[in-house]
């Protein structure tokens, strides 16, 4: 990966604007709830460029790349699953959900099940968005010892600082931002890349010997059953997650939140695509490409310099808009949901300050644990952090949302602890078992014994 100076001096013209714009917008946080909420005034688009902006991370470029390497169409699973995930977002959670001007899913959870399920939902769900903040820590790292053949340690430093200055000052309306203008250069970038190498790919002879049609053109190329446990752990994982659930809560109403949502799903599903072409490309001119670099290599040889440098920061900045919409999800539910309603901290200024440094926090502890891992695969982390936030949660906070009530607190209680045991062990284990199945499982068959013994002490009363 050489880089002349067109190529440098496009890459940091990029990256100056878009941390820039996130380091103005910090002007108008003056309180924690500022910083997590943007004041509650969002607009679609912002709602649309944080939740966008943070899944089109490591997993939705440089991770879909790395697997449509040696698999082809199937690895457009996360950004498509991702989008169907916020479509069902937008039509069935994001209006209820907006509607009780709260902060956080845990203070939802509070509300239905009393005050312990606050701090259980809040470090199952932050030990799983930690994971995914690893999988964009870990072709980041690479990337920037690439660029600047640094050492990875000298990388992971580096990285830190691009997070911090990312959304350390501004929160929700740095992070919105930036956002958008990542997305917009990640779409123009990317598209146009992806366009030379489909028609590389169409001109190529014997195309369909290079690349038989199964499973290289398949979406179920990995197979049937693994393609729908992806999608499902997407789709459970996502509705999950703090940090897109807190861009629900920071719209001006439910309406615009739904909005937001689907506008969100239209920008993260043809993400995919691009990177699919460039990396399918990439195995046919290059066999011996380390597959983590397979797109930023190609944008730096297939493309114009001024192009490819804005391009390799829009990866950049994909992967850095992710680590901190990610960590800044953490930082709101410690701040809120530990600090606050636990710890009975109130001053405005000492949450902010708490939120902040949390992010900080998150942010060293994901760099950690990728720098060990550097050889591991982007999208298995991805998948494992889906499984272990929505193992516990998702079943509660459906039955939360849908059918309030129903369900007493201890049999909530116990379905989030017990089932996110149960995920955590088959991940640690390696069991054949899929840890979101082993999970869900678990939660059903908890969730469900608790129904029926509700029913039976109301026809008892």
């Amino acid at each position: 990966m050489e880089l002349n100076g067109i190529h440098l001096s496009s890459l940091l013209i990029t990256l100056i604007i878009v941390i820039g714009s996130s380091l103005y917008s910090s002007r108008s946080v003056k309180s924690a709830q500022d910083y997590s909420l943007g004041g509650r005034t969002a607009g679609a688009p912002l709602i649309a460029g944080c939740i966008a902006g943070t899944v089109v991370g490591g997993g939705a470029t440089v991770g879909t790349a790395q697997l449509a390497y040696s698999a082809g169409l199937s690895a457009w699973w996360f950004t498509l699953g991702s989008g169907i995930a916020f479509i069902i977002m937008g039509l069935f959670y994001a209006r209820p959900l907006r509607s009780t001007g709260l902060e956080t899913i845990p203070q939802y959870l509070v509300l239905n099940y009393g005050k312990k399920a606050g701090p259980i939902a809040s470090v199952i769900s932050s030990i799983g968005i930690l994971f995914s903040a690893v999988a964009s820590c870990l072709p980041a790292i690479q990337i920037i010892a690439a660029i600047f053949t640094i050492t990875p340690w000298m990388a992971a430093i580096l990285l830190i600082f691009l997070v911090t200055a990312y959304v350390f000052f501004g929160g929700m309306k740095g992070s919105g931002i930036s956002g958008m203008l990542k997305l917009g250069i990640v779409w123009l970038t990317l598209f146009a890349a992806g366009e030379t190498a489909y028609s590389a790919l169409q001109s190529m002879s014997a195309l369909e010997i290079v690349f038989p049609v199964y499973p290289w053109f398949s979406l179920f190329g990995n197979g049937f059953g693994a393609a729908l446990s992806n999608l499902f752990s997407l789709i459970v994982g996502i509705i999950c997650t703090q940090t897109y659930i807190q861009a629900i809560f920071s719209a001006s109403d439910s309406r615009t939140a739904s909005i937001g949502a689907f506008t969100a799903a239209l920008v993260v599903i043809p993400v995919g695509l691009p990177s699919i072409a460039i990396a399918m490309y990439m195995q046919a001119a290059h066999p011996p490409v380390l597959p983590i670099l397979v797109l930023p290599i190609y944008l730096l040889q297939y493309q114009p310099a001024w192009l490819g440098g804005v391009g390799l920061a829009g990866i950049l900045l994909s992967l850095i808009g992710s680590i901190a919409g990610l960590s800044l999800g953490i930082g709101t539910m410690v701040a809120k949901d530990l600090c606050f309603e636990l710890l009975q901290i109130k001053a405005e200024k000492t949450l902010l300050w708490i939120n902040r440094i949390t992010v900080l926090s998150v942010t060293l502890t994901a760099v950690l644990i990728a720098i060990l891992n550097l050889k591991s695969q982007v999208l298995a982390w991805n998948y494992l952090s889906m499984a272990l936030r929505g193992s516990g949660v998702f079943l509660p906070l459906s039955l939360a949302i849908f059918a309030p009530g129903r369900l007493k607190k201890s049999w909530a209680i116990s379905s989030m602890m017990i089932s996110t045991a149960a995920a955590v062990g088959c991940a640690i284990l390696r069991l054949p078992l899929d840890p979101l199945s082993a999970g869900i499982t678990v939660s059903t068959v908890i969730i469900s014994f608790g129904l029926i013994r509700s029913g039976q002490n109301t026809e008892t009363n």
